[in-house]
């Protein structure tokens, strides 16, 4: 029922980075969706993101004997007391409810399902139910891409309201990987004026769902008890297990479990977890917790029972408490190369461990109204010390060829300071005087982003990322150490940007077995973008102006003919390369093959309107043209994307290799402005 994860692993192998694929299986999921009465269009919207065909049922007998590629919607009246005793277990049951709508909520029908989702009619975020699909589906796999990782970072958010966080929650999240929501720190306004000593899950679960709707980084849901500087009651620890349980029907990504809970629930939670990791934490606050002795081991293999990762925190008094620690940390990890080790000591004796931890270091930041735990340092406070520590040494970031110049260079510099990154951003343009092989050769080279791209063919470039290879193009040039050498890896970056800006509001096997027309003036300019569709395992693949060839070519069929036309398989998917003079060439075809049917019809709501529709259509040209091909395709019903999406994506993609920091789409197109284009 599940699809295989589309993912991306490398290794060195006789000098070519070699990453390794694995694109969607074209098995459609089974799907039941509950509804409230009237509220029917959400599942259209569900289903459209899916790529599936969906129908309303009568009954859970009608869902039973319908085919599991058709995705069921039933009326919550229609569910009756059966519950989830008698749901067809071929399928998942998600339980869907409107916060702004006129139904309450039914705690006790979520508990019978797998999961639940949370949506505002307005305003509506398509996005959202696109990442939380993808999530509970496998179909992406935010833990394992942190993996890859050599540091990773959180940032908690401290609000009792997380309304507060949202208006500079894009800043907030730079250099963060994960953002962690204080369940216990939440604080719900009683009716009286009050505030309850436990949030309720109806509070919890709409701030969750605010938090989600605004940030596209894995959210880590904690509920942090009494004893280890929470507020969350330790006197029933069902009541844990029950707010834990609905985070991960929510979605979660992760879920911090903390390892006082008896076994029996830590077990349940593991046995249920689905998607979502589990945080095995345990904090110390008493200042007599020791590193070096035999208890410490003993906790840690006890979280690691359960735990995706864990997390062990201490107050300490002595900076030798930090050297104690690190050595623990080389210990434990040799023996146990999984699962990660989080360890640092709080307070300020503590500070150089949070430098030195490489795994969620939790992260605060200036606007928060207060750090969630004692000793905390921002991402920026974090990168200072390291480049003190000569962990971090200042390199020089090159932008190679034509750029944009002036927006590009404001926006990295923008980035490296509010990072207190110590890089220097540089242009470069391709000139015998200034040739890319002599900047690689130059002593603080750190890296290069490149454009127009340069052939995989170099001979100066000893390494190859698989897409590089196979795309014949290098975008960017990384920096890697192995055993004290440093090598140089071409990699291309363009197509995963091509891929994110695809998935932004579609499931990953929604394009699976579906088929792609592509135009362009030659290969080179559309291989990026086979490479992308690939992933997503779609087929066939048609092409108008050019032929492919080598690796690429395989399943792809140039079109040559109006008579090659008739016999195309309607197109899921078209992505112009075109040149900006030539870009309305594609206007005809966005309305021959305009969007028809249940799936592809705006209903008037908040649901629906926007990018709503069934099919895809990706302009890649950059400059003045006559007219718009982005809204003659929004008006013939495609979800439309441009340039200023992919270059966005292109360059969060960017960033993460160049610099190893997390920025987000949207502080992308907020710092560079909304026609970013390199």
């Amino acid at each position: 029922m599940i699809q295989a994860q589309s993912l991306e692993t490398s290794h060195l192998k006789e000098g070519v980075m070699v990453d390794v694929l694995e694109v969607p299986s074209g098995v459609r999921p089974a799907l039941l969706f509950i509804h409230k009465d009237g509220e029917e269009d959400i599942v259209g919207v569900f289903a459209d993101v899916l790529g599936q065909p969906w129908e309303s049922a009568a009954s859970l007998e009608e869902v039973r004997a319908g085919p599991s590629s058709t995705i069921y919607a039933l009326q919550s009246t229609l569910v009756g007391d059966s519950r989830s005793d008698n749901w067809d277990g071929s399928r998942l049951v998600i339980n869907t409810h409107c916060v702004d709508g006129p139904h309450p909520r039914d705690d006790a029908l979520t508990e019978g399902c797998d999961y639940e989702y949370l949506y505002t009619r307005a305003p509506f975020f398509r996005r959202d139910i696109s990442r939380f699909l993808s999530f509970i589906l496998g179909q992406i796999g935010p833990h394992r891409d942190l993996a890859k990782k050599p540091r990773t970072t959180l940032i908690s958010t401290t609000f009792p309201d997380v309304h507060a966080a949202l208006p500079n929650l894009d800043i907030l999240s730079v250099g963060a990987d994960a953002i962690e929501i204080r369940v216990d720190l939440l604080e719900e306004p009683l009716p009286d004026g009050s505030i309850g000593r436990v949030p309720s899950l109806k509070y919890v679960g709409e701030q969750v769902m605010l938090l989600r709707q605004r940030t596209e980084l894995p959210i880590i849901y904690t509920t942090r008890c009494t004893q280890e500087n929470g507020r969350f009651p330790m006197d029933d620890p069902m009541l844990f297990y029950k707010y834990l349980h609905r985070a991960i029907q929510w979605g979660c990504e992760y879920i911090d479990v903390e390892l006082w809970l008896p076994e029996d629930i830590r077990k349940q939670l593991s046995q249920k977890k689905g998607s979502s990791k589990i945080i095995s934490a345990f904090h110390d606050f008493s200042g007599t917790f020791r590193w070096a002795a035999p208890s410490t081991k003993e906790l840690f293999e006890r979280g690691a029972i359960y735990g995706d990762v864990v997390k062990m925190y201490a107050m300490v008094n002595s900076p030798q408490d930090n050297y104690e620690l690190e050595y623990f940390r080389s210990t434990i990890q040799t023996q146990y190369p999984h699962p990660p080790f989080s360890g640092l000591n709080m307070g300020p004796m503590g500070q150089l461990s949070r430098t030195l931890n490489k795994i969620f270091t939790p992260i605060t930041h200036p606007l928060l109204p207060m750090i969630a735990a004692p000793g905390q340092l921002s991402a920026a406070e974090i990168n200072t010390a390291l480049h003190s520590m000569g962990q971090m040494p200042k390199m020089d970031i090159y932008g190679i060829g034509s750029f944009r110049s002036t927006s590009q260079a404001m926006f990295f510099e923008k980035c490296f300071n509010e990072l207190s990154l110590p890089h220097q951003f540089m242009f470069a343009e391709r000139a015998p005087k200034a040739s890319i092989e002599n900047i690689l050769r130059r002593p603080n080279f750190g890296g290069a982003y490149i454009n127009p791209p340069l052939a995989a063919s170099a001979s100066y470039l000893p390494a190859l990322s698989n897409a590089a290879r196979a795309i014949g193009q290098v975008d960017t040039v990384l920096v890697r150490s192995e055993g004290g050498q440093t090598t140089f890896v071409g990699d291309n970056t363009t197509w995963k940007g091509i891929r994110s800006t695809l998935t932004r509001d579609f499931v990953p096997s929604a394009y699976s077995g579906r088929a792609a027309l592509l135009l362009a003036n030659a290969e080179a300019d559309a291989a990026a973008s086979i490479f992308a569709i690939k992933s997503l395992g779609i087929g066939p693949i048609y092409t108008i102006g050019f032929k492919t060839h080598g690796s690429l070519a395989a399943e792809v069929e140039p079109v040559r003919s109006v008579e090659d036309m008739k016999r195309l398989e309607q197109p899921f998917v078209i992505i112009s390369a075109l040149p900006a003079e030539k870009s309305l060439l594609v206007a005809p075809l966005l309305k021959h093959y305009r969007v028809d049917g249940r799936n592809g019809n705006a209903n008037g709501t908040g649901i629906g309107r926007g990018r709503s529709a069934g099919k895809v259509f990706v302009d890649l040209a950059s400059g003045p043209r006559k007219a718009d091909p982005l809204a003659i395709a929004a008006s013939a019903g495609w979800t439309a994307y441009g340039i200023s999406d992919v270059s966005a994506w292109t360059t969060v993609e960017t960033l993460r290799l160049l610099v190893g920091q997390n920025v987000s789409y949207d502080f992308v197109r907020l710092a560079s402005g909304r026609e970013l284009s390199f």
